[in-house]
């Protein structure tokens, strides 16, 4: 897939938004994507190891000023910090 808005990789807002949100719904009894072991508590840190894991199932819009739009995949940014 071709990224034209924004750089090819998740940018630091983007995860902070992702791993909050998803950390919010973990803590509200969301089930859980990845195993982890039994230290792992914290909402947030399973959150981040999801997102690492790359199995969280969400797009990321970004926009454009003009009202333009692009839905990227969280794989395909993810792909792009491998490089």
């Amino acid at each position: 897939m071709e990224i034209r808005i924004g750089p090819p990789k998740l940018t630091r807002f983007e995860k902070a938004r992702i791993v909050g949100a998803r950390a919010l719904q973990i803590s509200l009894g969301a089930p859980v994507l990845i195993e982890v072991s039994e230290e792992v508590r914290d909402s947030i840190d399973i959150a981040l190891m999801e997102l690492e894991a790359g199995v969280l199932p969400i797009t990321i819009r970004r926009t454009l000023p003009d009202g333009s739009y692009q839905d990227i995949p969280l794989t395909a940014l993810l792909r792009g910090e491998e490089r």
